[in-house]
């Protein structure tokens, strides 16, 4: 045990050493430089007698077998010495110093053949074999204080912070699989980011410039594609998705039973989009459709009203445009159930539109709150209710969306098996509001379609999603699984997501998504990401340094296997996150912290060969604005119609509002 006692007792003994060792390195000047020594009459009898005796023990053989036994007592007197440490000393030094003592100590042999004084000899001998042996002394102790268990020179922490990730290729015939490399202390290997399970939803997050599209979502098109999948791409800045989408299409029809048709919507270039009515009345069964779709396309306008949902001033203009579309979803068989349609509607005078919607039953619950404050002069009321809804849907008025929204070249049920589509449909970032909104209802209508049993497998992709407006989205999330619905999810930080859609949602769609990746974010999605991941065990050392003594303590502890400063601070390319697993195939690993590999040179090439998304039809702006002014007629007509029918019906007359 060491105990103080032990402690001394050894420091006595290795003194006594170093001492004995120096006593015969004494002796060995004394019996070779004995004349100088006579000179300088520093002999005697008592000396020469103890010499004498010694002589016979054979230390006196050899020239160097006294040095030998001098130098073997230093080396065992060292063993033992425990200098203080200190981390900046090296072993470079300490060795120089052994190597100038040995070099001082043996060498000083060939002074004895100088042809000098024999008094000049022996000072000089002695002085530089006193000086080796010095040297060696001051090494040894030097290599004591030497800190020979480092303590970590990694500034970051990086090589502790990783962490074994899955390198096997798990592949099904609905994963995605990413390519990647991680760093595993210190050494680079190959992985595999398998998102084995898709129909759980996968959320890709990262700012702007990460790679969120280049490294995650063009692979996500490929792939689903190259696996038969039926496809929505919501692409934000068009036609950099829809450009992919139509030429994987083009080169893998082959791979589907039944081959789907391309469409694309997009309100920039109409010679490029197809026409699609949201408001298909074969799509609109019942009332609650076109409640849902009247808060979608509200929202889209108002995304504050995401926040506010509930209040009186909010929920009155969703029931007075909900009124408008089932009006005319019923009206005639549906045949004017165009957006375009319900917007002028909602434009006409209050008489002529209070009298037109009292014809049908079925919005009588919505329609009364309206038309009794009319009657009864509470205009103040009244505009606060429908000004909101006019106001905003009016920004929707344009002739180019009126052309596209108006047609019907293709339906929303993307996943029919028997008319299987991929619909690609373009944003314009410096018209997001109102295309936004346009996009939601079309949106919110598709999902409602393909949300259903007995469909195809299809994926969803929504490029920066938070740009639009969907209702219900963790719903479709926690249910489509069952009915082959994969969902992909761009955004670039939580923050983004709160603010668009509110914190308790976003929170909500945040926790529900099974797969996660994420290149940098910051602020609070790093903190939520890094708890997600998880903790892994860590070394830690600590350095202690006082006046009698240095140490290094080692421990392990739990820390995050992914720092939230270190996912803010990833480069393009880099990548973290969390898999979700199938029960058919169990995933140990599912973290990961790696760099996907793209075939830059590959991907380039295949890019500048792409073939450019055709023209659909010939058009020009004539055609779109008698599409704008029909449409227009079609309410004056259907107006006009109804108040005729009306006054010319004694029994309906009392429905006709005229106020003075």
């Amino acid at each position: 045990m060491q105990t103080g006692e032990n402690e001394q007792g050894l420091r006595k003994i290795l003194d006594l050493t170093r001492l004995m060792g120096i006593g015969v390195l004494g002796l060995h000047f004394y019996y070779y430089c004995y004349t100088t020594f006579s000179d300088w009459e520093l002999v005697s009898e008592l000396t020469d007698g103890v010499l004498m005796n010694i002589l016979t023990t054979g230390l006196f053989e050899s020239f160097h077998t006294s040095k030998f036994i001098a130098l073997g007592l230093l080396m065992i007197s060292l063993l033992g010495i425990k200098g203080r440490k200190s981390e900046k000393m090296s072993s470079r030094i300490a060795l120089i110093y052994l190597a100038l003592g040995l070099g001082f100590y043996f060498g000083s042999y060939f002074v004895m053949r100088l042809r000098v004084p024999i008094k000049w000899i022996s000072v000089i001998y002695i002085t530089l074999t006193s000086v080796g042996f010095l040297s060696m002394l001051s090494g040894g102790t030097k290599l004591s204080r030497i800190i020979h268990d480092k303590v970590s020179s990694d500034v970051f922490n990086t090589e502790n912070e990783t962490f074994p990730q899955e390198e096997r290729l798990l592949e099904n015939e609905f994963s995605i699989n990413l390519p990647a490399l991680y760093n595993l202390k210190g050494r680079i290997r190959n992985s595999w980011i398998n998102i084995i399970n898709p129909f759980r939803g996968l959320m890709v997050l990262g700012t702007p410039g990460s790679g969120k599209s280049y490294f995650v979502i063009r692979h996500v098109i490929t792939q689903h594609i190259k696996k038969g999948f039926s496809m929505f791409v919501y692409d934000f800045k068009f036609d950099d998705l829809s450009a992919i989408v139509y030429n994987t299409w083009l080169q893998n029809k082959h791979r589907y039973k039944v081959v789907p048709e391309f469409y694309v919507i997009n309100f920039d270039d109409l010679t490029r989009s197809h026409r699609c009515n949201p408001l298909a009345p074969e799509t609109m069964l019942d009332i609650t459709d076109a409640a849902e779709s009247a808060r979608t396309i509200l929202m889209g306008l108002n995304r504050e009203w995401i926040k506010k949902q509930g209040d009186f001033f909010v929920e009155s203009p969703i029931n007075f445009l909900t009124a408008i579309i089932w009006f005319l979803r019923k009206y005639n068989g549906g045949e004017f159930c165009t957006l375009p349609h319900v917007i002028e509607l909602m434009q006409a005078d209050y008489d002529e539109l209070f009298t037109v919607l009292r014809t049908e039953k079925d919005i009588d619950v919505l329609i009364n709150p309206f038309v009794n404050a009319y009657l009864n002069d509470v205009m103040e009321q009244l505009e606060g209710q429908i000004a909101s809804a006019k106001i905003s849907m009016a920004r929707l008025s344009s002739s180019q969306l009126y052309y596209v929204l108006s047609g019907n070249d293709f339906t929303l049920d993307i996943n029919n098996p028997e008319e299987p589509k991929l619909v690609c449909m373009g944003n314009n970032p410096q018209k997001i509001q109102i295309y936004g909104a346009v996009l939601s209802l079309y949106v919110n209508r598709l999902v409602k379609l393909v949300n259903q049993k007995g469909k195809l497998k299809s994926s969803l992709i929504f490029d920066e999603f938070p740009t639009i407006y969907l209702n219900g989205m963790d719903s479709l999330i926690a249910t489509a699984r069952s009915n082959k619905v994969a969902t992909t999810l761009g955004v670039q930080d939580l923050s983004q997501l709160r603010k668009d859609y509110g914190r308790e949602l976003a929170d909500v769609i945040m926790g529900i998504v099974g797969n996660i990746v994420s290149g940098q974010v910051n602020g609070d999605s790093a903190r939520q990401l890094s708890d997600r991941i998880g903790k892994i065990m860590q070394d830690r050392q600590s350095l202690s340094i006082n006046s009698g003594d240095t140490s290094i303590s080692k421990s392990k502890q739990l820390e995050s296997a992914v720092p939230p400063s270190t996912i803010s601070s990833l480069s393009s390319g880099e990548f973290v996150g969390m898999v979700a697993d199938n029960p058919d195939c169990k995933l140990t690993l599912k973290a990961f912290h790696s760099e996907i590999i793209n075939d830059h040179k590959a991907l380039k090439k295949e890019q500048e060969n792409y073939q450019a998304i055709p023209e659909i039809r010939k058009l020009d702006n004539t055609i779109v604005q008698r599409n704008y002014l029909q449409i227009k007629q079609d309410v004056q007509d259907i107006i006009q119609a109804e108040m005729g029918r009306l006054l010319n019906d004694p029994g309906h007359k009392h429905l006709v509002i005229r106020k003075d």
